[in-house]
């Protein structure tokens, strides 16, 4: 994990805390609606509020203030993975899975945008945690999902593409957010898209699962 340069100093303030925090919320800004690539420094101590040398003491490099954010966001991102219960009820862990990946699309937009343009440039920066950490989770819970297959709880099926299927899904009312409210109208597009959402993919996912929908 990318630690801040004001981080290594014997004894961190408040105020060091404080400018980094500052730093992180514009760099996700700038990073999420521009991409890395398309991100300078001096935009980001633009958004900051803060002088370039100032910014420049607490991440030496556009690198170490996205590789922090990346680092947060796939903690946070795979938090809802991890929980996933192979001793749980399968509909309930899957409607609660599409949940918590909802809730996050809506409260943390930024940071879904982020993840998905660096994934969309090819994943420079976190092509290991992708093929490491990542991969590991996704087997280990792929794992459960086959085993509620066999024991006949949900119909068989392929956990990896179930797993893509519910972030892509999910996902999208983040990153594809201005589409969805245009589409859906003034009348529809508030916070209640979120809960239509829901419930409607609850209908996808565990109907479409349920072992009396199986073919005979």
């Amino acid at each position: 994990m990318t630690i801040p340069r004001a981080a290594k100093t014997l004894r961190r303030t408040r105020i060091q805390e404080e400018k980094e925090e500052q730093i992180l919320e514009a760099a996700l800004d700038v990073f999420s609606a521009s991409g890395f690539r398309g991100s300078t420094i001096d935009q980001i101590a633009e958004v900051a509020g803060m002088s370039k040398p100032n910014l420049l003491y607490y991440f030496r490099t556009k690198e170490a203030m996205h590789r922090a954010l990346i680092d947060r966001v796939l903690y946070t991102w795979l938090e809802p993975l991890r929980a996933f219960d192979a001793d749980g009820n399968p509909e309930e862990e899957i409607r609660s899975y599409i949940r918590r990946k909802l809730e996050m699309a809506r409260d943390f937009p930024r940071e879904s945008r982020l993840f998905a343009n660096e994934v969309l440039q090819g994943a420079p920066h976190i092509e290991d945690e992708l093929k490491g950490p990542l991969k590991e989770l996704v087997d280990e819970k792929a794992e459960v999902i086959r085993a509620w297959a066999k024991s006949g709880k949900i119909v068989k099926c392929d956990p990896y593409h179930l797993i893509f299927s519910i972030w892509s899904t999910t996902q999208h009312y983040a990153d594809f957010d201005v589409q969805v409210r245009a589409v859906l109208g003034q009348d529809h597009a508030g916070e209640g898209r979120f809960e239509d959402a829901a419930r409607f993919l609850e209908q996808l996912f565990i109907g479409g699962l349920r072992p009396d929908r199986s073919e005979s």
